[in-house]
């Protein structure tokens, strides 16, 4: 498959190749490079794609969604009231949904049964359409914590480290910690409160690290976040700096977070201009300041929806990008932190998140050009998930 367009994203960089070409065979990136050297490397009956007003860049990665959700009013009551075949039906089109914005790579941090496995082997043969998916499995959380009703529930260091290991055989690519408590879950622990000693959090990141897995640690909380940090874990997901009593941004944690190498997962909804209205002005500031205190210190931050949770769709990830452009940050960064940075915190950085040969040919074609105009995101043209082409929600 030849894709043309007036620009190409290449390379780790993302550098633009005016009048470029990428080449797909066998799920694989050829070739990229200018339009007229890519061609004499194309075969007469290969298929063709011409986008002369377009640009080919990465297929973007979203950080963080949870499958088993549906976005609705009350995910988790409707997740109680499936059983598995009808919830495996439901995330088997919520894939679809997110292939169709162009994301090609996601990170499950949570589901039911191990279906986000199933989902992922399924598409993986071709037997459904979707992204690549980096799953979780069961998050590990207290009895009665934050989403127990997933199956996770774990009480001491050895628990703790039983689960880790069940996940791991079961096929699990990330280990998920419910570090903090969360809105979602009625009657749980606040999501500023930590639900996890020192002692049983150290124990689960040196048995995910021990099965070569990483640690995501969900995290609202000033104390959860800090706490996240000194355990070891990889990535913290929304990071929202939460105290019983407003946001307390801590200078010193965000210099280990950066120590460290830690990567961020700040979860933007893409209905983020609204959160003025739910949390009130004056919260809303001190939250967006928060994010953009962190991408000043040099976080390594990466896109994230939390897609499944209410008011989360799973085409949003275009549209929460624009948070960042509000927050001031330059589009080159705002593309990285949903393609390079993002498959490097996955674990798939060697796989998928940039245009050179030899990588998954894992892209999308853009109307116009991000770089200039970041709602060019909202116009895909075509997507590319591991070399199988997807026009209007079907393959071809």
């Amino acid at each position: 498959m030849l894709i043309t367009a007036a620009h190409v994203l290449a390379g780790a960089d993302r550098h633009v190749i005016p009048d470029g070409a990428v080449l797909v065979r066998e799920g694989v990136i050829a070739c990229v490079g200018p339009r007229e050297e890519v061609e004499r490397q194309a075969r007469p009956d290969e298929p063709r794609l011409a986008h002369p007003t377009g640009t080919v860049l990465p297929g973007l990665i979203d950080a963080h969604v949870h499958l088993c959700f549906d976005a609705g009013p009350g995910p988790v009551a409707t997740l109680q009231d499936q059983d598995d075949e009808a919830l495996f039906a439901d995330m088997t089109s919520r894939a679809g949904q997110l292939l169709g914005v162009g994301v090609t790579t996601v990170r499950d941090l949570g589901d039911r049964g191990g279906l986000a496995l199933r989902l992922a082997e399924a598409i993986g043969a071709g037997r459904a359409a979707g992204p690549r998916i980096v799953s979780a499995t069961t998050p590990v959380t207290p009895p009665g914590g934050h989403c127990w009703f997933l199956g996770g529930e774990a009480s001491g260091p050895d628990e703790v480290r039983a689960l880790v290991q069940r996940n791991a055989d079961a096929g699990a690519k990330v280990i998920k910690v419910m570090e903090t408590g969360g809105r979602l879950t009625k009657g749980g622990a606040e999501s500023w409160e930590t639900q996890f000693s020192a002692e049983e959090l150290a124990a689960l990141v040196d048995a995910a690290h021990g099965a070569g897995l990483p640690v995501a640690a969900h995290a609202h909380g000033t104390d959860g976040i800090a706490a996240a940090v000194e355990a070891g874990v990889d990535t913290i997901e929304h990071c929202s700096w939460m105290t019983s009593d407003g946001i307390e941004v801590r200078a010193d944690v965000i210099a280990r977070i950066v120590e460290k190498n830690i990567h961020v997962c700040p979860t933007i909804s893409p209905h983020w201009p609204m959160l003025p209205k739910f949390f009130g002005a004056e919260r809303a500031k001190a939250m967006f300041d928060a994010v953009r205190q962190m991408a000043d210190a040099g976080v390594r931050l990466i896109a994230g929806t939390d897609a499944g949770v209410q008011r989360a769709g799973f085409d949003g990830l275009p549209a929460s990008l624009t948070f960042y452009e509000h927050l001031g940050l330059p589009k080159e960064r705002i593309l990285a932190m949903a393609t390079t940075e993002a498959a490097r915190a996955l674990g798939v950085g060697s796989e998928t998140g940039q245009l050179t040969p030899g990588f998954s040919a894992d892209l999308l074609v853009v109307e116009g050009n991000p770089l200039t105009d970041l709602g060019a995101l909202q116009s895909v043209k075509t997507v590319v998930a591991a070399g199988r082409h997807y026009a209007a929600g079907a393959a071809e």
